[in-house]
């Protein structure tokens, strides 16, 4: 067994630390007033550090990572024999998972990743831990063994991407090899020690219909949005953090056809297309030269120069979108990304405001006319404050009026109360309105009913959580 010969001092530093710090890397410290959760604590530790004496990484290198699982369970199992402390099955189990997870995965985080109720975990400090469960936020009894601990996990996760983090670039953006989204923030700019935010990737993508069975939508409105995805229509999805953008994005994408290229850019790629012909692209962060970042935007231009038949961008939210528009007109029909913004009306703020920052120099007047003849829908999405995430308006750009961009209303949410469950009750509303974009699908072989649009308040729909 891969075990049995004992490594020197290279070994442990190849697992990432020092001989000296080998017990620090355990679980965190029990209360003092459980005597049974000390001494178990105390056995972790005495058999942790006993493992990273006898493994012979070497050997190891040359496995698989099942067969590793397998050589170091083994390892611990052997080792628990020789411990002296009486130990029942279930805390050799115990103790067993848990210093699997510490060698092989991420520790604490490990049971949490684990769990697909989770939709995001929350480290303020080494200490304290929420999580997110069907939009609610709670503390969990999850430490890690102090701030030097957490932080040896932040680096395990962000090296894997070909990032770092450290006094110089205390902030960083990286995924999870399952695609979820990590954000870490470490002192100096972290007062209380090392933050770290995991938005979970569902590893079982929602469909649209699930989104209609929740509430989030109804049949009618699933029924547009496949024809929009279809007929090429320029598409951007706004809403606040956690509002369900990226997922909603996810699912129009679905809808493009299997022949089209598809070319993606994302500062961190979450996007998970199931079509055979997609380009991923992703943006890289300078090296400690400062040098060799490579942004949205450079990505765009270089997009253009890849015959893309759709380009679809993960969160525009810069420089990049005076090239995402250029685009949008040149030919790049059926683009798509997301925005954070609060209404409608505000994400075409916000897109004004990225095309001033861009450094290119427009008149007010010509900045709107690009983003009004670019786009053709707005989707707004929000989370309400029971934790439910629904498209609260679908509306069409309808061009320029007295030199402010004209929107219609197709469908809205009217939100009526809060029961007294605190969910949030209301209903889908068609507003009456007949798209300019319906005879653009019709035209694509995807065309909609007029009774789709009808206003008709027995029709409508009526949701709580």
């Amino acid at each position: 067994m891969a075990f049995l010969r004992y490594s020197n001092k290279k070994n442990l530093r190849e697992v990432g630390v020092k001989e000296a710090e080998a017990p620090r890397l355990l679980f965190s410290s029990p209360r003092q007033d459980d005597s049974r959760e000390v001494r178990l604590y105390e056995v972790k530790t005495r058999i942790h550090h006993r493992l990273l004496e006898r493994l012979d990484l070497g050997q190891l290198e040359s496995l698989e990572e099942t067969a590793v699982a397998k050589e170091i369970r083994q390892a611990l199992d052997i080792l628990l024999q020789e411990e002296t402390e009486p130990l029942n099955l279930a805390e050799k189990a115990r103790i067993i998972q848990e210093l699997e997870f510490e060698i092989l995965g991420l520790g604490p985080l490990e049971p949490l990743l684990r769990d697909n109720t989770i939709s995001d975990i929350l480290v303020n400090r080494w200490d304290r831990v929420y999580i997110e469960r069907a939009g609610r936020l709670e503390r969990i009894n999850v430490r890690f063994h102090d701030n030097a601990h957490l932080l040896k996990i932040i680096n395990k996760i962000v090296s894997n991407v070909g990032r770092r983090i450290d006094e110089s670039t205390p902030m960083v953006d990286a995924r999870l090899p399952d695609g979820s989204r990590v954000n870490a923030i470490i002192p100096p700019l972290a007062l209380d020690g090392p933050m770290l935010s995991i938005r979970r990737f569902s590893v079982q993508r929602p469909t649209l219909e699930e989104l209609i069975q929740k509430g989030s939508l109804t049949p009618e409105i699933g029924e547009v949005l496949r024809a929009i995805a279809v007929a090429k229509l320029n598409i951007i999805i706004s809403g606040g953090t956690g509002s369900g953008k990226t997922t909603l994005l996810n699912i129009l994408s679905g809808f493009i056809p299997g022949y089209e290229r598809i070319i993606t850019i994302e500062d961190s790629a979450e996007l998970q297309l199931q079509q055979e012909h997609v380009c991923r692209l992703e943006t890289r962060p300078p090296n400690i030269e400062g040098k060799g970042e490579v942004t949205q935007r450079d990505l765009v231009r270089n997009a253009l120069r890849m015959r893309p038949d759709r380009i679809i961008i993960g969160e525009v939210r810069g420089a990049e979108v005076i090239d995402m528009f250029q685009a949008m007109n040149t030919g790049h029909e059926g683009s798509m990304t997301t925005i954070h913004a609060n209404t409608s009306r505000d994400a075409l703020l916000r897109l004004e405001t990225m095309i001033q920052l861009s450094g290119v120099k427009m008149t007010e007047k010509a900045m709107r006319q690009m983003i009004s003849s670019s786009l053709d829908v707005i989707i707004q999405l929000a989370r309400h404050s029971d934790g439910t995430r629904r498209l609260i308006s679908l509306s069409e750009i309808t061009g320029m009026e007295s030199g402010v961009i004209t929107l219609q209303d197709i469908f809205v949410f009217e939100r009526h109360e809060v029961d007294e469950h605190e969910r949030v009750v209301g209903r889908f509303i068609a507003t009456g309105v007949r798209p300019r974009f319906a005879d653009r699908c019709r035209i694509f072989g995807v065309p909609l009913r007029d009774s789709i649009f009808e206003f008709t308040p027995r029709a409508t729909y009526s949701f709580g959580r």
